[in-house]
């Protein structure tokens, strides 16, 4: 016999009213300010909470230990739930995570990890906390954070000057910093990878550090994080709950969403930097007059007849903004002059990084010099389909380049730029990318810019 409707109903209802007093249990732990002390005599999150006169089994429960669990999988878990430390190393970046209680002393850049269990030898890891290691120029300038593990009696750590109830998260700001792909690449995208899903509880610790780039995103870090940033330049000792060294990577200007806690997409993370920077337009529909940014760069790469070419864009119809490097150091105004355009034009390079303060919709068109075309692809083409922007090129033919004229239409140079290639990144990067500026068939890039019009012209707001 069919159980009766109205005893499935209030069935279905006791359930619905478990699962909310678990989920406020969940919510209670993690924002509550009561602390309690660990055996080193510093704050950890309370985690004592009665529903009842009977202990339940959610009381036990931290959801700082929690949260910086779901960074790690597999072996990488077990190894953590077993010691309190894990580290996961591939050839991006190296990233280690304590779950309990850690002391960081600044001066040399030291973490000491207790190791709960059985006398352990202390035993000592060298991380460099920057998503590049598999390249040694980056690498050079990176400090080593040098993390202790095990038993202190031998190495004691020093005594707390500040102590926190939020994990710490260890990164450089050195590396490639200085040009906004390397920034967004290497620290932006990986510190949201790695820290989002905290929801700001959580305080950075930023070692090579530089102010010009903490004012530089100061938007992006106060969103991420509540506290202020610690420069660990002033030799103090910080104890936190936990601990992140590094920052997770994924791909070029790239998530997985997959392999993030959260399962945060490329969308959220626009939609965050939407937040961050105020940003207004959301779609390219809302811009009534179709306006073109032209990035306008001075050393190379450079348009070599940019006043022609703009010309051109007006007469197809846009209003062009031409915006050389000096006005996008200000990132806190640059974005929203970038949210404000319907199309995005520059030659390969760092530049083009900002497509990612486009609307939703909105158009980029990179023009690829010669011997660009993977990298160009690679770097800024793929990427902007998951940020919901649209992507067109303009391949240069050789007549288009200034190598045309300085080698001639036989040399290797022009026919054959494998040959080039073939010696290494170095040479390269010489020719092709150092070397080489662009005098643009207008005509023919005329036709392109039509194409991005009509794409603008025939758009829909864009649906998640």
């Amino acid at each position: 016999m069919k159980e009766p409707i109205r005893l499935r109903l209030v069935n279905y209802a006791a359930l619905a009213i478990c699962s909310m007093l678990i989920f406020l249990v969940y919510a209670a732990l993690f924002q509550s300010n009561d602390t309690v002390f660990d055996s080193w005599g510093y704050s950890l999150p309370n985690s004592s909470c009665n529903l009842s006169s009977e202990r339940t089994n959610v009381d036990a429960v931290d959801p700082q230990e929690f949260l910086l669990r779901r960074l790690v999988r597999g072996d990488d878990r077990v190894e953590l739930d077993s010691n309190g430390f894990s580290c996961h190393t591939d050839v991006h970046s190296e990233v280690c995570v304590e779950n309990k209680a850690v002391r960081i002393y600044n001066k040399g850049l030291t973490v000491y990890v207790p190791y709960d269990h059985q006398p352990q030898p202390q035993v000592k890891r060298i991380v460099k906390p920057y998503a590049r290691q598999q390249d040694e120029t980056a690498m050079r300038v990176v400090s080593p954070v040098q993390i202790l593990h095990g038993n202190n009696t031998i190495n004691p750590p020093p005594p707390c000057n500040f102590t926190h109830n939020v994990p710490a998260v260890v990164f450089s700001s050195k590396g490639f910093a200085g040009n906004v792909f390397h920034e967004f690449n290497e620290m932006i995208i990986p510190l949201f990878i790695t820290t989002r899903h905290f929801r700001s509880r959580v305080k950075f610790v930023i070692t090579d550090y530089q102010h010009w780039w903490v004012q530089k995103y100061n938007r992006v870090l106060s969103h991420l994080s509540e506290s202020d940033v610690i420069n660990p330049d002033d030799g103090s000792v910080h104890c936190f709950p936990g601990a992140v060294v590094g920052l997770k990577y994924h791909d070029h200007l790239a998530l997985n969403v997959t392999d993030i806690p959260g399962g945060y997409s490329m969308f959220d993370f626009r939609q965050f930097l939407k937040e961050s920077y105020s940003l207004k337009t959301n779609h390219v529909s809302e811009i009534r007059k179709p306006v073109l940014m032209l990035i306008s760069r001075r050393n190379t790469r450079r348009f070599l007849n940019e006043d022609e070419i703009v010309e051109m864009m007006e007469g197809v119809g846009f209003q062009v903004i031409r915006v050389e490097p000096e006005r996008m150091s200000n990132l806190d105004e640059f974005a929203e002059v970038v949210n404000s355009c319907s199309v995005m034009v520059g030659a390969h390079g760092a530049g083009l990084t900002n497509e990612i303060f486009l609307p939703n919709g909105a158009v980029m068109v990179q023009v690829v010099p010669l011997a660009c075309d993977w990298v160009a692809t690679y770097l800024y083409g793929a990427p902007g389909k998951p940020m919901g922007v649209r992507y067109l090129e303009y391949k240069i033919e050789p007549e288009e380049s200034s190598l045309f004229d300085k080698y001639g239409k036989d040399h290797p140079v022009i026919t054959d730029p494998e040959s080039v290639t073939s010696k290494g990144y170095s040479a390269y990067r010489t020719v092709y990318v150092e070397g080489q500026d662009l005098m643009i068939n207008v005509e023919r890039f005329k036709n392109t810019l039509i194409e991005a019009k009509q794409i603008l012209e025939a758009s829909v707001p864009f649906n998640r």
